[in-house]
């Protein structure tokens, strides 16, 4: 009888022990990690629609009559509006650019003001288009109003920032009542601010 009380008593001593053992996690408080909260900026939507504004950067090459031609830096400014349809987006925009394009010393360009009308296909964060519209020469000699056509991309960089490049060919007749024609094509890249 002793041997089962010991038995029994090495039991319930051993058993006690175990489920000390089990609970003596339970009293101490429990570690809480940091919730760390990723900073991004939103992604651009893929969204045309709105104003916009910003700034172009650009070469003029201006080839007109005779040895009337020559190139340049060119630089301005640009004001539209876009409305998205979905895939097709349609826009007008008024755009300046100064220049100083000397002309071999028979006449110097010094600005171009456009008029545009643009039309385009939405690739979501990227949209292609075609352009066309009436252009203002200013020269030393006179002033005149011609056509252009063009093309363009721009890219959202962010949903309010836009970057992109434009090629555009205009012709102008009889510039300043000289009869001098010119042609010019305009390379610029631009950079814009989606409001």
């Amino acid at each position: 009888m002793k041997t089962l009380y010991k038995i029994g008593a090495a039991t319930a001593l051993s058993t006690s022990l175990f489920a000390s053992g089990a609970f003596a996690g339970n009293l101490a408080e429990p570690v809480v990690e940091p919730v760390i909260t990723p900073v991004y900026s939103p992604a651009p939507t893929g969204e045309w629609t709105g104003f916009y504004s910003g700034l172009n950067l650009g070469y003029a090459d201006i080839d007109g009559d005779g040895a009337v031609d020559g190139n340049d830096t060119s630089y301005g400014i640009h004001l539209g509006y876009d409305y998205d349809f979905g895939k097709f987006v349609l826009g007008g925009e008024l755009e300046y650019d100064k220049a100083d394009v000397d002309l071999n010393g028979l006449a110097n360009a010094d600005s171009i003001a456009r008029l545009k009308i643009r039309g385009g296909y939405d690739l979501g964060r990227t949209m292609i288009y075609a352009t066309a519209g009436a252009a203002r020469l200013d020269t030393n000699v006179g002033k005149d109003t011609g056509e252009f056509i063009g093309v363009g991309v721009a890219y959202q960089v962010t949903d309010r920032f836009t970057v992109g490049g434009e090629l555009l060919e205009h012709r102008f007749d009889d510039i300043g009542g000289t009869a001098l024609d010119a042609d010019a094509t305009t390379f610029n890249l631009r950079g814009s601010y989606r409001f």
